[in-house]
């Protein structure tokens, strides 16, 4: 790897911790791309070489953490010896910063929704939903996704609200435990 390389993965990281920083002081919307840069000891230009402006930021420091999400998922499918959401958890806690920043009270609203859109999308993917027989015949598809989604999400969003108050392993069980006894 290059010197010039070097700098230019030192630069994005140290304009992605700003940022994620700066959103645990403040809401994202008080927070310009001066501050972004003065944080980050980067020079403009430095940041729009890479960005577009704040929410491009923002949007790609979310994509990459869905994505890694996805490999999650689709490692823990690969050795079936995992549920897609029971890595989740240790995933969170390894970037606490990051998701309490965004699902906290100063975060970024529109990530919760990604996020929704995510967790649905594996719940789809992931898990047997009869809606044909048993105990949600009749029920529609789509509402029970919405429902254990959104509850999932409130769930993780308490858990950073209050500081991790039980450790990754638990949550994973509680919410397995949970989600096998109602879909």
């Amino acid at each position: 790897m290059s010197k010039v390389d070097r700098r230019i993965i030192k630069s994005q990281k140290a304009i992605k911790k700003a940022v994620i920083e700066l959103m645990s002081e403040t809401s994202f919307d008080q927070i310009t791309v001066q501050d972004i840069v003065d944080r980050a000891d980067v020079s403009r230009k430095t940041f729009y070489l890479r960005y577009l402006d704040k929410f491009d930021l923002l949007d790609k420091l979310i994509e990459e953490h869905i994505n890694e999400m996805q490999e999650i998922c689709e490692s823990a499918s690969e050795t079936d010896d995992l549920d897609g959401n029971v890595s989740w958890f240790e995933y969170f806690e390894s970037n606490y910063s990051f998701f309490s920043a965004l699902l906290g009270s100063k975060g970024a609203p529109f990530f919760r929704s990604r996020f929704l859109d995510f967790v649905i999308d594996d719940m789809k993917n992931g898990w047997d939903i009869n809606t044909k027989e048993g105990k949600n015949q009749g029920l529609n598809e789509d509402v029970l996704l919405q429902f254990f989604g959104a509850a999932y999400v409130q769930v993780v969003e308490w858990w950073f609200t209050n500081e991790m108050p039980y450790p990754p392993h638990v949550m994973e069980e509680q919410i397995e435990i949970l989600l096998e006894r109602n879909l």
